[in-house]
């Protein structure tokens, strides 16, 4: 295996969803309003269910701190009661990513990551994050989102559509099964300035509702606009799917003082944040070193990502975003028996995660042991399962072991879920094509 084929492969992406069923107008929760909507509730629910999973393991799994983890989840359903939708399946996690953002899925799986909880500064700045993020849910963005897309490929291969016509297509569902197959990063990503707009007019509602001050919508603006001059790189992932600008802050400041100034007197409560946050504020160090390695991989730069790594695990050496970055990193340098080694040591502290194990596989098949890769994915698939790119991938090992038929069977696994729209999925087909 070349160095070049091994990065293509530690480059596949979470698993892909499809939601095939078509549906016709549905109410707006927060206008009242009917609206061309082609994925049900049900539908967001499902996608959660799926997707999210696979998104907080390439994000390094939960945060394993029961005081963190409760105290976001408390602020974040104290926010999901009196918004538009409070029934549904609203999930608060933190996850153990560097960097700094806050995403939710459909139907209210929601985290934050670790490097955004130790920039906050009070309990009203995680509400402020927290609401923003439920606005997307109430506001359904998503799937507004998905619906433009499912338009958009209709009218491309002439089929066209309208609200009335929705029972009539049901004939159709491969023809979506096979357009609108998308990836969590998808899900997650590209929310458009009206929607932020929207959504930050939301949270700042829900979280005066629940009793927070609206001055800390504004000083989470604030910060991060602060930080984009300061740390560009850093909240890059944020700004990609929450873009910021002037004018939402602008907004939200004359917001909380216009229709909000009531509220400017209550406590931000920046003790309590303090004190329900101190173990992973203590991090923060590290988290920050972290950053600067994954600053200098995206650079191609993995030698000198390396040494940030080790500065970051000499401080805290169990900690397993810093492990499996090391294990990252030497792998890129075609070191894969010390990337084994990390990815050993990553496992063995934290045994419930999937990446470590996901990348362990491809990391034998480096190695050129397909058989003990194999292993590894079917482990992966036990803690995971749903990835389709395990499907490729244990596909893969099959090959390495000369084993051409059940190779074609995981290809032809991996084609009927994904198709041919990713490199993997032209690799798969042009395989079974040699092959017959």
């Amino acid at each position: 295996m070349t160095r070049r084929d091994f990065l293509w492969l530690m480059s596949a992406a979470s698993a892909g969803v499809v939601v095939p069923a078509l549906h016709g107008c549905a109410t707006d929760p927060v206008t009242g309003e009917q609206r061309l909507m082609l994925m049900s509730e049900a539908q967001e629910i499902a996608i959660d269910r799926q997707q999210a999973p696979h998104q907080f393991s390439n994000d390094y799994g939960l945060l394993r701190d029961a005081t963190v983890t409760a105290y976001v989840k408390e602020v974040g359903m104290g926010v999901a009661r009196v918004s538009h939708r409070p029934d549904m399946p609203y999930d608060h996690h933190v996850v153990n990513a560097n960097y700094i953002n806050a995403y939710t899925f459909p139907a209210g799986s929601m985290a934050c990551t670790r490097g955004i909880m130790v920039e906050l500064e009070d309990e009203a700045e995680l509400a402020a994050l927290l609401g923003h993020e439920t606005g997307h849910v109430n506001a359904r963005h998503s799937a507004r989102r998905y619906t433009k897309g499912v338009l958009a490929s209709l009218a491309l291969g002439g089929l066209g559509i309208a609200a009335g016509q929705s029972e009539q297509l049901s004939g159709y569902s491969n023809l979506i099964y096979a357009v609108s197959a998308v990836g969590a990063t998808a899900l997650l990503a590209h929310y458009s300035r009206e929607n932020e707009r929207e959504a930050d007019a939301l949270g700042l509602e829900y979280m005066v509702k629940a009793g927070h001050n609206p001055e800390g919508m504004v000083g989470l603006m604030d910060r991060l606009r602060s930080m984009s001059d300061h740390e560009p790189n850093a909240i890059e992932a944020m700004f990609s799917t929450h873009p910021m600008s002037q004018e939402r802050y602008d907004t939200a400041r004359r917001e909380a003082r216009q229709r909000y100034g009531a509220a400017l007197d209550r406590a931000t409560r920046r003790e309590r944040y303090m004190d329900h946050t101190a173990s992973l504020r203590r991090l923060k160090p590290v988290i920050e070193t972290e950053r600067e390695g994954e600053a200098l991989m995206a650079k191609e730069r993995p030698a000198e990502a390396a040494k940030r790594f080790a500065e970051a695990l000499k401080r805290e050496p169990q900690d397993y975003p810093g492990l499996v970055l090391m294990a990252k990193a030497q792998s890129a340098q075609g070191r894969h028996r010390e990337a084994q080694r990390y990815l050993d040591a990553a496992r063995e502290a934290y045994p419930q995660e999937g990446q470590a194990i996901h990348l362990s596989g491809v990391n034998q098949l480096a190695l050129d042991r397909p058989e003990a890769a194999l292993a590894q994915f079917r482990r992966y698939e036990q803690l995971l399962p749903g990835n389709p790119n395990t499907v490729f991938l244990q596909g893969v090992a099959h090959e390495g072991m000369q084993d051409r038929r059940m190779a074609a069977a995981y290809y032809q696994r991996y084609l009927e879920q994904v198709g041919t729209a990713t490199p993997q999925g032209r690799f798969a087909l042009q395989r079974l094509q040699q092959w017959q």
